[in-house]
C-alpha cells in the first residue's frame, strides 16, 4: 500500500472531526463538578477508572472537603476511604491532598489558568491539564489523549506514536487550531459506542470509509463481505 501524503492524511483528519461534530454536537464531561477546583480532582481521580465510579464518591468527597483550602488539611487516609472504591484510591488520595495544598500554598487558593502552572500540581499531568482549560477557563493549548483518543487515532493511522503524550502532538501538528477543543469528549464519545476496544463496529461506522483500519482490527469476514458489496462507506 502506497504511503499517504501529508496532505490527504489531514483531509482525513478533518474529514473525522467534523463528522464528529455532526454525530456528537452537544457532548459535556460525565464527570459531575461545580467549579474549577472539583473538575481538577474529578479528572485526577479519573485516571484508569470510569467516570461513573468517580461521579459516585465525589458527592462524599466535596462534602467533607468543599475547597482548596478544606482538602489541604485533610488527613491523607481518612481521605482514601472515601475514595477507596476506585483504581489506584492511596496514590490519588495523596494527589488530592498535594494538589490542594499546592494550589493554596503557590497560587493563592485558585486553580492555576496555565499549563505550566497547571501540570506542577501533584498528579496533574497534560491530559489533566488540557481537560481543565478547556473546560473550567475555556482555554484550548493542546488536545487531552486518553486511551480511546490514542487508540482511535492509531486506528485512523493520524499517528503511530508509542505514548498518548506523543501522539497528542502528531494531532496538534495534523489538526488546526479550531477543531481542537471537542476532540477528546467526541472521541471518547466515538471510542465508547462504536471504536471499541475489543470489538468495534466496523460494519455499522460512519467513519469506514475513511478509515484504513475498517473491518481489519477484529477480522470480522462478514463485515468484509458487506464492504465489498457497498452496504458501508457512504459518507453520511
Amino acid at each position: 500500500m502506497p504511503r499517504e501524503s501529508k496532505t490527504s492524511k489531514r483531509e482525513r483528519a478533518i474529514e473525522f472531526c467534523r463528522r464528529m461534530g455532526r454525530i456528537y454536537p452537544h457532548v459535556r464531561s460525565a464527570l459531575d463538578f461545580t467549579n474549577p477546583f472539583e473538575l481538577v480532582i474529578c479528572v485526577l481521580l479519573s485516571a484508569q477508572t470510569t467516570d461513573a465510579a468517580v461521579n459516585k464518591v465525589t458527592p462524599e468527597l466535596f462534602r467533607r472537603w468543599p475547597d482548596a483550602a478544606a482538602m489541604a488539611q485533610a488527613d491523607i487516609g481518612e481521605l482514601g476511604e472515601v475514595i477507596r472504591s476506585i483504581g489506584f484510591w492511596r496514590s490519588k488520595a495523596k494527589h488530592c491532598v498535594g494538589t490542594s495544598q499546592a494550589i493554596m500554598g503557590d497560587y493563592g487558593g485558585e486553580v492555576p489558568h496555565t499549563m505550566d502552572g497547571l501540570v506542577r500540581l501533584p498528579g496533574v499531568g497534560r491530559k489533566t491539564a488540557n481537560i481543565v482549560l478547556n473546560k473550567a477557563f475555556g482555554v484550548v493549548d493542546g488536545i487531552a489523549v486518553d486511551t480511546h483518543v490514542y487508540r482511535i487515532a492509531v486506528r485512523l493511522k493520524f499517528t503511530s506514536a508509542p505514548t498518548p503524550l506523543a501522539a497528542e502532538q502528531d494531532l496538534l501538528e495534523l489538526l488546526p487550531r479550531k477543531l481542537w477543543g471537542p476532540v477528546n469528549e467526541q472521541w471518547i464519545h466515538f471510542g465508547r459506542e462504536t471504536c471499541t476496544a475489543q470489538h468495534p463496529q466496523c460494519g455499522s461506522c460512519p467513519c469506514a470509509d475513511i478509515c484504513p483500519s475498517a473491518f481489519k482490527v477484529n477480522g470480522n469476514p462478514t463485515a468484509r463481505r458487506r464492504r465489498r458489496k457497498g452496504s458501508v462507506g457512504a459518507k453520511p
